[in-house]
């Protein structure tokens, strides 16, 4: 089964330039393209992509609104998005839409498509040059006290919040984890609420983000 992917951007050269080189995968399948974030959201509806690569500053209405409406009325529609902009105000906004990861355009190709692969499997992808930005940037006092999270800090997880805190990097939700772990859908709500205090954390977003840092491989 083929990787059904929509294209969004304003710029026909970037556009095409991305097509182009995706096409070339066969296990991707180009099922249509969008120049704003009107015509994305018109199109994921006739077209219901398993993935839309999404860029943010656009005419008439930008990625990160799109990406919003996008996640409430198709929420099986994985967003990915692919832009220029490495800054907190756009970083932060895009991915509280409920993308699925943020990209940057000076990706090399073949990262861009492993992301996309991965992307479709569920799991939360982040460029490497912002993803120790953003985890230190949505942890409380990140600043303060640390410049990356440590794995010192999984210490106070029991064995099975573990469990949940690598499932919450794939973006599965609670019932999804209860079905993967074989355990009640309240257990789970339990474990996600333990590990966000014991992490100082305020969402599941944040102890996804978290998790992809101390879960990725070390270099």
């Amino acid at each position: 089964m083929k990787i059904r992917i929509l294209l969004v951007d304003d710029h026909q050269i970037v556009l095409k330039g991305i097509s182009f080189f995706l096409s070339m995968q066969t296990d991707f399948e180009l099922v249509g393209e969008a120049h704003n974030g009107q015509e994305a959201v018109e199109l994921v509806g006739e077209l219901q992509p398993d993935i839309v690569l999404m860029d943010l500053n656009m005419p008439i209405m930008d990625g990160i609104e799109a990406s919003k409406l996008i996640g409430e009325r198709y929420p099986g529609v994985k967003v990915l998005v692919l832009t220029s902009f490495s800054d907190r105000s756009h970083i932060v906004p895009a991915l509280q839409t409920g993308a699925i990861g943020y990209m940057l355009k000076e990706v090399e190709p073949d990262q861009l498509v492993e992301a996309i692969r991965s992307a479709y499997k569920g799991n939360i992808q982040l460029h490497p040059d912002i993803s120790n930005t953003i985890v230190m940037q949505l942890t409380p006092n990140a600043a303060e006290t640390k410049v990356l999270p440590s794995r010192q800090e999984l210490d106070a997880l029991t064995p099975r919040e573990l469990e949940v805190l690598e499932q919450l990097t794939k973006g599965h939700s609670n019932k999804e984890i209860a079905q993967s772990l074989v355990i009640a859908e309240k257990t789970v709500k339990t474990h996600v609420s333990s590990i966000l205090s014991k992490l100082s954390l305020s969402d599941r977003t944040q102890a996804a983000l978290f998790a992809v840092h101390l879960f990725q491989p070390s270099e």
